[in-house]
């Protein structure tokens, strides 16, 4: 990964190897396992040294102590889980130290996935280690799953266009300015790309499709008909995309024991198709809005690497 853009993401994000491959992977409907490089994160910032989502102070984890390798004999961290996920709910695996969890990491187990994207992981004494290193916490915090928890996010994007319908281009960069759907989380107000989890049974490619139409469409709420009718734009609006990234996501819900991974689809909508959806925020979403990229937007977790990478894919303004 070179030029600019490959400097920024070592520089802010410590990533290694490369985002997106020559030619571009595509994504079938389907098929989501492509072969490809898989991007890298080398170092986490957003769940070290602050408090937890609704939870309690991480323990202090210096930068240079963040990978598992570097001597910390001093690390303490917080145990913690979250009430809502302590309590069992179907979401969540139980308790890891409940007799005869029978949990099997690094594999499929059962229906639930606990392959990491970014290879194997340790497990030291039943618990699954963070691959990327320390957090300051251990436990699950308010993740459903011991080690990754699976997630998929459909950056939609659209050529922004002006009254008579002609793409705009920026001044100054002469590119076409791409937009994409945004949403506003409810838990941290900030905004993001319309995710979320990849259930047990699942494939990315449902996932992808099913939490675009609840959280961009509202589609939860809709009669059957009206969702009918969602489901089978979605499947000819979602039959290709292109494969953004995949792996770990720097999440403020991570912990020692449980982290977030994903994989970033990019189905980019160059014939207005998209225009035919009425955006309409879903129950985990504050708002919904299609969203002009340039370089001062800021976003939720790692999403804005995944914006920068749809940007340079469809070679638009930044």
């Amino acid at each position: 990964m070179g030029g600019v853009f490959g400097r920024f993401f070592r520089r802010v994000f410590g990533v290694e190897g490369i985002l997106v491959t020559s030619p571009v992977p595509r994504y079938n409907r389907g098929a989501c396992d492509l072969d490809m490089k898989v991007a890298r994160l080398t170092t986490h910032s957003s769940c070290i040294n602050a408090a937890y989502l609704k939870g309690p102070q991480r323990g202090n984890v210096p930068a240079e102590k963040v990978p598992f390798s570097a001597a910390f004999p001093d690390y303490k961290p917080v145990v913690y889980t979250a009430p809502s996920v302590a309590a069992a709910p179907v979401w969540a695996d139980k308790d890891i130290t409940a007799p005869m969890h029978n949990m099997a990491f690094n594999t499929l187990d059962g229906k639930v996935n606990r392959v990491s994207h970014y290879g194997a992981y340790p497990v030291q004494n039943g618990f699954p280690i963070n691959p990327i290193g320390r957090t300051g916490m251990t436990g699950r915090g308010l993740l459903g799953k011991w080690g990754p928890n699976h997630a998929a996010d459909p950056v939609v994007t659209r050529w922004k266009r002006d009254a008579k319908g002609e793409i705009v281009k920026d001044t100054k960069s002469s590119k076409p300015i791409l937009e994409f759907v945004g949403i506003k989380r409810n838990d941290t107000g900030e905004w993001a790309i319309p995710g979320g989890m990849v259930d047990a049974g699942d494939t990315v490619n449902l996932t992808l499709k099913k939490e675009f139409g609840e959280e961009a469409l509202n589609s939860i709420e809709m009669d059957e008909a009206a969702k009918a009718k969602v489901r089978k734009n979605l499947d000819e609006l979602f039959n290709h995309g292109t494969i953004l990234y995949k792996g770990y996501v720097d999440d403020p819900r991570n912990t020692d024991n449980a982290w977030m991974e994903t994989v970033a689809v990019n189905f980019h909508d160059s014939s207005n198709g998209f225009n035919s959806f009425k955006l309409h925020a879903g129950d985990d979403a504050g708002e919904v809005s299609w969203i002009a990229i340039d370089s001062t937007i800021k976003l939720y977790s790692s999403h804005l690497l995944f914006i920068e990478a749809a940007v340079t894919v469809n070679q638009a303004h930044w």
